[in-house]
């Protein structure tokens, strides 16, 4: 809209040399040629970084409700495809890096360092209401409610609404999970990956151009980036 496109104009003349941009494609009743065009705009403004989501109506919401009264109706699957392709491809032509599913970066140094220490499992700590963190084999989130985070700081306990232990094999499903959405990949030599079933069904990615083998890691591809869902439970 033109007020974010102003909004924009406004940061960079503050000065702010790293911006990034949040833009949801896949809405309903959306053109692939009005998404294009929102997307030539939004490279207007050169960012350095831009996160481009699929629509995912939440139950409750104004739109999930719509949704799923018929009264809107979604792209289809072939059509929500198209958005993925094409919106990897412009960017990328435009000289962005796509390094994970809903992410690109005009450089290495202009990747989320935020995000990546989610898909790396590097240790964090989140602070305020629902804030969650993660160290080890645990992840705990602070309370929603803000009473109730207020209540716990006044009598000095941690405001931690719920913890979980994640087992050996949950830091692996979330490690492939995660691998198969960003260009980083997986480790060739997860000791999971190399039993006969795994190794079949990878030789079947890489045949099937979902999958490269580089440098001792199995990549994703733009396929494959957008199939990343359905890889990691397929695997």
């Amino acid at each position: 809209s033109g007020e974010a496109l102003d909004a924009l104009d406004a940061v960079r003349a503050a000065g702010f040399s790293n911006i990034g941009l949040d833009l949801i494609y896949g809405v309903p009743g959306q053109s692939l040629e009005s998404w294009m065009e929102t997307l030539q705009r939004a490279l207007m403004t050169e960012p350095e970084h831009l996160s481009c989501y699929e629509l995912t109506p939440e139950p409750g919401t104004p739109i999930g409700e719509r949704c799923a009264s018929g009264e809107d109706r979604l792209p289809g699957e072939d059509l929500r495809f198209r958005f993925f392709m094409i919106t990897s491809e412009y960017l990328e032509s435009s000289g962005y890096i796509h390094y994970e599913v809903s992410n690109f970066a005009r450089g290495v140094s202009f990747r989320s360092r935020h995000n990546m220490k989610y898909w790396n499992h590097t240790p964090y700590l989140g602070l305020g209401p629902s804030a969650h963190s993660f160290a080890g084999d645990r992840r705990w989130w602070n309370h929603a409610d803000l009473d109730r985070y207020h209540t716990d700081l006044e009598q000095n306990r941690q405001p931690v609404a719920e913890t979980e232990t994640l087992s050996d094999e949950d830091l692996y499903l979330e490690r492939i999970f995660l691998g198969l959405r960003t260009k980083e990949g997986i480790d060739c030599n997860e000791p999971a990956l190399l039993d006969r079933e795994h190794a079949r069904f990878l030789r079947q990615c890489i045949d099937g151009g979902l999958l490269e083998r580089q440098a001792g890691r199995f990549i994703p591809t733009r396929r494959g980036l957008a199939l990343a869902d359905q890889l990691a439970v397929m695997l």
